[in-house]
C-alpha cells in the first residue's frame, strides 16, 4: 500500500470521527452513554464509506511448491506387437507411472503416439504408422517452458515424418530412452524400397524401381520375382554377401489393359531368415486409354506459368506445354484444354478458334490483361475497365456444386493481383472463390466456372498463383493439398460430363497403411450443398462376399467416411441419399501392405543418439529400474519454490459493505427506539 493512501485512510478516520462527534457531542444536549453508542455507529458507518471512496487495494501473496513434470511417450504403434514387445511395455508403463518416490517428485503425463500423439494412456498396439518427429514437435509446444525430463518407450523404427533425431535436437528437455525390441543382428533380406508411378498407358510400358537389401555376413543366392495373379512377368537371378549388400533394379512392365492391375514384388527368402514380412511388396497400377494435354497460352513471362505445369503434371495422366498464341491455334485438335494467361489483342485468332471448335478453357486475368480486348471476344462476362490495382484474398464457397472442393485454409492465403473492379456475366455461372478485400467479404467472383453449349470455361481474376502454392505448401508441410485443387479445376475444365447432384471423391486404389476416406458432396435441385441429406455407403468385399454400411459424417463443405479399418481386399461399393432416391457406385482397392512389420531389429543408435545429446541416457528393457532410482536421486529435478501475487481492491470486499449497511441499520433503529426520530 502506498504513503499517499495510508495517508487518506488516515484522513478519513480523523474526519469521520469528527463529524460523529459533531453530531452525537456537540449538537446534543449533554452527554450520555446513547450518543456515545450513537456516535460509534456513525463513525463506523461514515468511516467505511469514505474507504470505498479511497478503494486502497492490498496484496495477497500465496507461496507454492511446482514439481518438475515427467513426461512419458510410449510408441503405440503395430510394430511393438509384431516383435513381440506389448507386454514388457506395458509392465514398463505401469511400473514407472505407479512408482511413489516419483509420483512425489514429479507430476506424470503419459501419452501415447502413433501417426499423432494422444493424451491418452490406453494402449492398443494398433497404429499403423510411426511418427516419432511429431511427437518431438508437439510434447516441445507443451513443455517448451518448463522443466519436464521425457522418457520415451520404443523400438525406434519411424515410418513417418522427418527425421526425429533432428527434431529431437529442439527438444530442449533431457531424454531417457528405453529400447525395447531384439537388439540382435539377424541374416535378413529387404525390399526396401520400390518406386512406381501411380498411371500408366495401354499399351505403354511403365517403369518399376526397386532397391533390395541385405544384413548378414554369409554369402547368398536368391531370387527377385514381380507377380500378377498366377503370372510371372518379372525375375532376376540375385546374389549377395556382406561387402555387396544392396541391389538397385530398374525394368519395365507392360500396360496391355484398362483397369487397376496389381502385382506383388518378393525377394525369395533365405532358410534361416526370421523377418519375411520384409521381402516382399504389393502394389498397383492404373491403367488409362488417353492422357489430357494442356496448353499454357501466354504472351508474357511469370512465376505463374511454371508453378502451373508443375502443379497440373503431378498427376501423371496429364502433360503441360507451353505455346505461344499462333503455335496454338495449329495444335488446338490435340488440346484437352487450353489456359489463356493475361491475354491481349494478339489472343483474337486464338479465342476466334477456340469458339469455332466449341474448346474448353480456363482465361486467367491479371493486371497484364487488356480488358478491353477480354471484353471484346467474351460473350459471356465483362470486366470494368479501370488502370487501378487491388489485391484480393480468397473466400471459399461451400456450395459450389460441380466437383467437391475442400477447403485449403484460403482464408491463411496471401492475396492475389488483380484489376479492380466487378465483373459481371450474362450467362449463369458459380463462384469457386469469392473476393475478400481486407476485412470485407463479398459476393463478387475470385474464380467462376460456367457451361454453355456442351463447353465449359473458368475464368481466375487475378495472378501470382504461385505464392498460393507455396503458403499450401507452409500449412500443410506438402504440395499434394493444392495440387489435387488444381487437377480436380483442370480435370472438370477438361471433361464434358454433365453435372450430378451426388459427387463422389476416392482413389481407385490404396496402400493397406494409408488413410482410406472417401469424401462426397450432396446438392439439392437448386445445386445448393444440402447439410441435412443423409448419405450411407455400403461397401462389399469381392472376395469373402460379407457388406457393411457406414454412414458418413459432415465435415467442413463435404461429407466423409473413414474407410481404413477394412482387411486389403477388392471392393465395391455403393453410396445411397436417405431421402432422394439417387445413388452412385465404384470400385476400389485395398493393397496388403504393413509398413509396421517391416522391422526385424529396434534402432538403438538412434535412440541412444538422441538419448546422449539431450544430457539424459539410453536404457534397456533389462536395466530400465535404474532409471527409476537415477530420476530419483537427481538433483536437476527439484520443485521450484513460486509466488503468487493477486492485488485486491477493497471495492471488491463484500463485507465491508455489510458492515456499513449494518451500523446505519443499528443506528436508525436505536434512535426510533428512543424516541430521536
Amino acid at each position: 500500500m502506498s504513503t499517499q493512501t495510508l495517508l487518506l485512510i488516515i484522513l478519513a478516520g480523523i474526519v469521520a470521527l469528527l463529524l460523529a462527534l459533531f453530531q452525537y457531542k456537540y449538537k446534543s444536549k449533554g452527554a450520555s452513554k446513547k450518543n456515545s453508542v450513537f456516535a460509534l455507529l456513525r463513525f463506523l458507518s461514515i468511516f467505511g464509506m469514505l474507504l470505498l471512496l479511497i478503494n486502497p487495494k492490498f496484496e495477497q501473496i500465496n507461496v507454492y511448491n511446482e514439481k518438475p513434470n515427467l513426461v512419458i511417450a510410449i510408441d503405440n504403434s503395430n510394430s511393438i506387437k509384431y516383435l513381440n514387445q506389448e507386454e514388457n511395455v506395458t509392465k514398463i508403463v505401469q511400473r514407472i507411472s505407479s512408482n511413489e518416490t516419483l509420483r512425489n517428485k514429479f507430476n506424470i503425463d503419459v501419452f501415447s503416439f502413433g501417426n499423432t500423439l494422444n493424451t491418452s494412456d490406453s494402449l492398443s498396439f494398433t497404429e499403423n504408422q510411426t511418427n516419432i518427429d511429431k511427437a518431438f514437435k508437439e510434447l516441445n509446444q507443451v513443455y517448451k517452458r518448463t522443466v519436464s525430463p521425457t522418457i520415451i518407450i520404443s523400438d525406434g523404427n519411424q515410418t513417418y515424418g522427418n527425421d526425429y533425431e533432428y527434431t529431437a535436437k529442439k527438444y530442449n528437455q533431457p531424454i531417457y530412452s528405453i529400447v525395447v525390441g531384439d537388439t540382435a543382428r539377424y541374416l535378413d533380406l529387404q525390399l526396401k524400397q520400390l518406386n512406381v508411378n501411380k498411371y500408366a498407358f495401354l499399351k505403354n510400358k511403365f517403369p518399376v524401381e526397386v532397391i533390395l537389401v541385405y544384413n548378414g555376413a554369409e554369402n547368398v543366392n536368391t531370387k527377385f520375382v514381380v507377380t500378377s495373379g498366377k503370372n510371372t512377368v518379372y525375375s532376376k537371378n540375385l546374389s549377395f554377401s556382406e561387402t555387396d549388400n544392396s541391389k538397385f533394379l530398374n525394368f519395365t512392365l507392360p500396360a496391355n489393359s484398362v483397369g487397376v492391375k496389381s502385382y506383388s514384388a518378393s525377394i525369395i527368402p533365405i532358410a534361416t531368415e526370421k523377418n519375411k514380412a520384409n521381402n516382399s511388396k504389393n502394389f498397383a497400377v492404373e491403367v488409362v486409354d488417353e492422357k489430357t494435354k494442356v496448353a499454357i497460352v501466354s504472351a508474357v513471362l511469370h512465376p505463374d506459368l511454371g508453378m502451373l505445369k508443375k502443379s497440373i503434371e503431378t498427376n501423371e495422366q496429364r502433360k503441360v506445354i507451353f505455346l505461344n498464341p499462333q503455335d496454338a491455334i495449329e495444335q488446338l485438335n490435340d488440346l484437352q484444354l487450353v489456359i489463356v494467361y493475361n491475354p491481349n489483342n494478339t489472343f483474337r485468332r486464338l479465342f476466334e478458334a477456340l469458339k469455332l471448335q466449341n474448346k474448353n478453357k480456363l482465361v486467367i486475368a491479371g493486371p497484364k490483361t487488356d480488358f478491353n480486348f477480354l471484353n471484346t471476344v467474351s460473350e459471356n462476362y465483362q470486366h470494368d475497365i479501370t488502370s487501378q490495382t487491388e489485391d484480393y484474398q480468397p473466400i471459399l464457397n461451400v456450395n459450389y456444386s460441380s466437383f467437391i472442393i475442400d477447403d485449403l485454409d484460403f482464408d491463411s492465403f496471401p492475396p492475389l493481383l488483380a484489376n479492380f473492379g466487378a465483373p459481371t456475366f450474362s450467362v449463369p455461372f458459380e463462384s469457386i472463390l469469392y473476393k475478400k478485400v481486407g476485412a470485407i467479404n463479398t459476393e463478387e467472383p475470385l474464380l467462376a466456372t460456367f457451361e454453355i453449349n456442351g463447353r465449359r470455361e473458368a475464368v481466375l481474376f487475378g495472378e501470382n498463383l504461385w505464392k498460393w502454392r507455396a503458403q499450401s505448401f507452409i500449412n500443410t508441410k506438402s504440395f499434394n493439398a493444392f495440387d489435387n485443387f488444381t487437377g480436380k479445376l483442370i480435370q472438370y475444365l477438361a471433361s464434358n460430363k454433365r453435372k450430378n447432384r451426388l459427387n463422389l471423391d476416392y482413389e481407385s486404389f490404396y496402400q493397406g497403411s494409408s488413410n482410406i476416406v472417401i469424401s462426397a458432396q450432396f446438392f439439392n435441385k437448386n445445386y445448393e450443398f444440402d447439410v441435412n441429406e443423409s448419405l450411407k455407403i455400403i461397401v462389399t468385399d469381392k472376395i469373402s462376399k460379407t457388406s457393411k454400411t457406414i454412414p458418413f459424417i459432415l465435415k467442413n463443405n463435404n461429407y466423409q467416411v473413414d474407410l481404413s479399418t477394412l482387411p486389403a481386399s477388392e471392393y465395391a461399393f455403393t453410396v445411397k441419399a436417405a431421402n432422394e432416391n439417387i445413388s452412385k457406385s465404384g470400385n476400389f482397392k485395398i493393397l496388403e501392405y504393413n509398413i509396421e512389420q517391416q522391422f526385424l531389429n529396434a534402432n538403438v543408435s538412434k535412440l541412444k543418439a538422441i538419448a546422449d545429446q539431450s544430457n539424459g541416457a539410453n536404457y534397456f528393457v533389462s536395466n530400465y529400474n535404474t532409471l527409476i532410482n537415477e530420476l530419483a536421486e537427481d538433483n536437476r529435478y527439484k520443485p521450484i519454490q513460486k509466488s503468487n501475487k493477486n492485488i485486491v481492491p477493497l471495492i471488491d470486499w463484500k463485507y465491508l459493505l455489510a458492515l456499513i449497511a449494518l451500523t446505519l441499520a443499528i443506528e436508525w433503529f436505536m434512535r426510533k427506539y428512543n424516541g430521536l426520530i
